[in-house]
């Protein structure tokens, strides 16, 4: 009898009793709860406080509106610019050595310690009136700082880092043996991306997109110091919640708050199932045998 406990402790992973397991999941709940699941809860709750009327009005509201299309227009084209970057630099990073290598991943990391506030102060120290580029940009009429386009310098600084973040493990445990088989058959560069390399990083693509896009829709330092706080203009959602409740409108602060956290619901949904997709596949492949390549396969047709 004595060796059924010890077989399922060992299928656990752990030898802790069960007391210890079931206080750790409830302390993780309560955790949840406390800090995530109840300010959530809050935030409907206040939104839907005056009625469904009062929330659709809130989000009609034409600053309101204003600050939701700039909010999607600035993540449309942040998204995409750190798509570009973070494949080069995993690319770099993770398939070649060269000088400076080390240098690279720490300026990859970057964003993660530069608080968001003193990147959008560098902006401003660039680009504004009295910086270094100032006067030039004045003189040939070009906006940047407490415009659309520091905005989205702002917003692309402090997402950059989460695409290239996740391809450079995932690429650097892969290896380069696949790329050289397929250069060895003929296959140019842009080709073996699209053939071999695309097809083994797409879901942590997928996922560091997923993750960029919620930090571009969400930014509030950085987009605070060089957006000017232009109502209809620069003002993100963001920094349209935070006008609203310092003008006490409590319910249309609220409203809008409640579709950002309502995004944020939609970006875990799909990251969730973007999760579930790769391991059902990881599994399936795991009990499959090895693919030889055949005369179909697309490496095979390719031309030297």
């Amino acid at each position: 009898m004595s060796g059924a406990p010890q077989r399922h402790h060992a299928r656990a992973g752990t030898t802790e009793p069960a007391g210890v397991k079931w206080s750790l999941i409830g302390l993780a709940l309560g955790f949840v709860f406390l800090f995530l699941a109840l300010p959530l809860a809050a935030v409907f709750t206040e939104a839907l406080r005056k009625g469904g009327g009062a929330f659709v009005q809130a989000l009609q509201e034409p600053d309101a509106w204003s600050a939701i299309r700039l909010t999607l227009w600035v993540a449309a084209v942040a998204v995409p610019l750190n798509l570009v970057f973070g494949v080069c630099a995993a690319w770099a990073i993770a398939k070649y050595e060269f000088a400076g290598k080390a240098f690279l991943t720490t300026l990859v990391d970057l964003p993660f310690s530069v608080s968001p506030v003193v990147a959008g102060l560098v902006y401003v120290l660039m680009f504004g009136a009295q910086g270094w580029l100032g006067p030039w940009l004045q003189a040939h009429d070009i906006k940047i700082v407490f415009a659309i386009p520091g905005i989205i310098l702002a917003t692309v600084f402090v997402t950059f880092p989460f695409i290239a973040r996740e391809l450079i493990p995932l690429m650097q445990s892969q290896g380069t043996e696949e790329e050289q088989a397929a250069m060895v058959l003929g296959a140019t560069g842009l080709q073996t991306f699209w053939y071999v390399t695309l097809p083994n990083i797409r879901w942590g693509l997928i996922y560091g997109v997923i993750l960029c896009n919620a930090r571009a829709m969400g930014e509030f330092g950085a987009v605070s110091v060089v957006s000017g706080h232009i109502r209809g203009q620069t003002n993100t959602m963001p920094l349209h919640v935070e006008i609203l409740y310092n003008e006490y409108q409590s319910v249309a602060a609220f409203a809008v708050a409640s579709l950002l956290a309502l995004l944020a619901l939609v970006t875990l949904a799909i990251k969730s199932l973007m999760e579930w997709q790769f391991d059902r596949e990881r599994l399936a492949s795991a009990d499959l045998p090895p693919e030889r390549p055949t005369a179909a396969s697309p490496l095979n047709r390719v031309t030297p």
